[in-house]
């Protein structure tokens, strides 16, 4: 009864090894980081011209 039961466990210690034996591999910082936009690019943000008010009051 004695080596069944070192039987038993030699089998769980062997199973606990391969399941949890060695470490998994390192997932690389670029790998777990997705970029996104904030928010949606505005095609009127940038049209204004901080030099326009020279063509209107100068001529």
């Amino acid at each position: 009864m004695t080596n069944t039961k070192k039987d038993v466990q030699d089998a769980a210690e062997m199973a606990r090894r391969a399941r949890f034996g060695s470490l998994p591999e390192p997932i690389r910082l670029e790998d777990t980081v997705q970029e996104l936009p904030a928010t949606a690019p505005d095609p009127s943000k940038d049209t204004y011209d901080s030099n326009e008010w020279l063509t209107r009051n100068a001529l």
